[in-house]
């Protein structure tokens, strides 16, 4: 499973390689939404919209040109757009309906009234400038009359203008109208400004995937900015070609006068007078000079929007370039992730096999195995979690707080591990051992980096048999409490029996008997118990430590008490003082022979 694992990471590292070449090769150097107008206006600013749009997103350095050129170029056909519409308005006024025409009577009725009462106001003004007495009163009265009759006349010019522009008669009112709408396009235009406040460039991959979506993003609505542009041209170019064709169908040159400049029109026999010629060719050259005037406007505006689509390409390729740039970046955090994946594994594998060759205990290797792999284990995901999500901004006060927090919740588990470490240590306890933990006494059967397992025994006076229960501890007994360990130095603990002999019995020959016994069944263990002693004490005091037997005898009530203390294995403790009964029963038994009973009979320690 892990071979595969590593074929896999290996083939992926291969592929990001590739794609890192390609997003990395191909580095540009610098140089949304459909057509519409604004709402409220027939005069479409989609152009100037785009553009300032776009230059109000974030932008680059290298973008900084290309935003400033279309702004440029959008305020240019906006400027020529409000032309045009006020050259279409003047030049080709609605053809009013019975309606309008109505409120266009209406309107010179109400303006002759006006203009009367305005001149009868000025008379009386007049007039009561010279006059005194009762003519001065009557005159004043007079012309209150007057200016009211005025205000009615202007209100009257207000409603009729107001009626003439719904019905679409009211040219003059269409132009001014126009020119406020430039007037505040002008200047929205001139308070844009691009936004060159770029976010800081933060790392990781998530933020990585970010910014390739803004870019995503910003890349379909320049595309969407070049198509609109493009369509623009388009249909300008077949304005023009339908202005040019009209002029030319409507004027050729005079073939019988020579330079022939005038219109077919003008040039035919006319038979009306003179002053109605005059009218006619001046009517034909201002006809002439607007549909120039509007050709030379659409020549302009497709130059403008060709521009502003080639603005528009270049800044995509920008953007393209920096998109590349950022997958380019996403891959080698990619890259990082499976590197340190790969080094893990190999890693591992070659901890394994640097352990195999040490000489250590196989349960130390698979220990120290397990810590350096756990250990590692927690690195590695530290690192990839930082190579996803990056740094964090306050990285000191992030880590002081999680620190704080995770001790208090984790106070137990922290403990627990950290006794793990005691445990694997010089004066630990390793698998096998027998042990004493809170009072219960067992053989180690499990050591985890959380909690220990023995296999109950009972006492250590008791006769060390499984009581068949697992009994699980929390590590955190290594260094809040304490522990007893029958295992450790050799696994060598004192044992002790003890015998009552009658007062009639001589006990001296039975304890010369059982001492000579013991003597023989403790004399290799005890040389042995001695040296590892010696070895493991540091003080004078313990290094004369003797492991030789002792036998001790006291009167007691209706007999004499013999106690025998001998050291021996932990495993091995029950069998010889079973052995030991045996024998001083045997004796005590012969009242007729003192011949002493071997028990010389040695059992082999038994592995832990």
């Amino acid at each position: 499973m892990k071979r595969v694992a590593t074929i896999a990471l290996i083939i992926l590292l291969g592929l990001i390689a590739y794609e890192l070449f390609r997003t990395g090769k191909s580095q540009v150097t610098p140089a949304g939404q459909s057509p519409q107008a604004v709402h409220g206006s027939a005069i479409d600013q989609s152009s100037l919209y785009n553009a300032r749009r776009l230059a109000q997103m974030p932008t680059s350095a290298d973008e900084f040109p290309m935003a400033q050129e279309a702004l440029r170029l959008g305020d240019r056909e906006m400027d020529l757009a409000f032309a045009a519409g006020v050259r279409e308005v003047q030049e080709h006024p609605p053809v009013l309906s019975a309606q309008a025409k109505q409120s266009e009577a209406r309107l010179q009725k109400a303006e002759k009234s006006l203009e009367a009462d305005n001149v009868r106001v000025e008379q009386l003004t007049s007039a009561l400038s010279k006059a005194t007495g009762i003519k001065a009163d009557s005159l004043q009265g007079q012309l209150d009359e007057a200016k009211v009759q005025v205000q009615l006349d202007q209100d009257e010019v207000d409603n009729a203008k107001q009626e003439l522009a719904i019905a679409g008669g009211d040219t003059q009112g269409r132009i001014e109208q126009l020119m406020k709408e430039h007037d505040d396009a002008s200047h929205v235009a001139d308070t844009t400004t691009v936004n060159t406040a770029i976010p800081p460039d933060r790392t990781g991959l998530v933020h990585r995937y970010q910014q390739w979506s803004e870019l995503h993003d910003k890349k379909l609505q320049l595309w969407q900015a070049k198509q609109d542009a493009e369509s623009a041209a388009v249909e300008f170019t077949k304005r023009r070609d339908a202005l040019q064709s009209n002029i030319k169908t409507n004027t050729q040159p005079d073939q019988g006068t020579p330079g022939g400049g005038r219109t077919q029109a003008v040039t035919e026999d006319f038979t009306g007078s003179p002053h109605e010629a005059s009218s006619d060719l001046v009517s034909a050259t201002k006809r002439r000079s607007a549909d120039m005037k509007a050709l030379t406007s659409f020549e302009e505006r497709i130059e403008d929007q060709k521009n502003l689509a080639e603005t528009y390409r270049k800044w995509l390729d920008v953007v393209s370039a920096q998109q590349r740039s950022v997958i380019h970046r996403a891959l080698s955090g990619i890259a990082v992730i499976v590197a340190i994946l790969l080094i893990g594994i190999f890693f591992d594998s070659w901890l394994k096999r640097l352990l195999n060759k040490v000489r250590l205990d196989s349960r130390q290797a698979d220990t120290l195995h397990a810590v350096i792999s756990t250990g590692l284990q927690i690195i590695a995901l530290g690192l990839i979690l930082l190579v996803i999500f990056g740094p964090p901004s306050q990285l000191g006060t992030i880590l002081g707080l999680a620190g704080a927090g995770l001790t208090v919740a984790l106070k137990d588990f922290i403990v627990s591990f950290i006794g793990w470490f005691v445990l694997m240590g010089r004066n630990g306890i390793r698998l096998g051992d027998w042990v004493e933990i809170n009072g219960v006494t067992g053989e180690v059967i499990e050591l985890g980096m959380f909690h220990t397992v023995l296999l109950e025994t009972g006492n250590w006076t008791d006769s060390g048999h499984p009581t068949g229960r697992r009994v699980t501890f929390t590590n955190s007994f290594a260094i809040e409490g304490h522990y007893f360990n029958f295992s450790t130095s050799g696994q060598w603990l004192w044992d002790e029996l003890t015998l009552v002999l009658a007062s009639s019995q001589n006990p001296y020959p039975i304890v010369e008997a059982i001492q000579k016994a013991v003597l023989e069944a403790t004399a290799e263990s005890a040389g042995q118990a001695e040296k590892e002693w010696q070895n493991a004490a540091h003080s004078r005091s313990m290094r004369a430590l003797s492991a030789a037997p002792a036998i001790n005898v006291k009167p007691v009530s209706g007999g004499v008490e013999i106690a025998v203390r001998y050291i021996t294995r932990a495993n091995e403790r029950y069998q010889l003082r079973s052995k030991l009964y045996q024998a001083a029963m045997n004796l005590i038994s012969k009242k007729d022979s003192l011949a002493p009973v071997s028990i010389s009979e040695k059992q082999e320690p038994k592995p832990i």
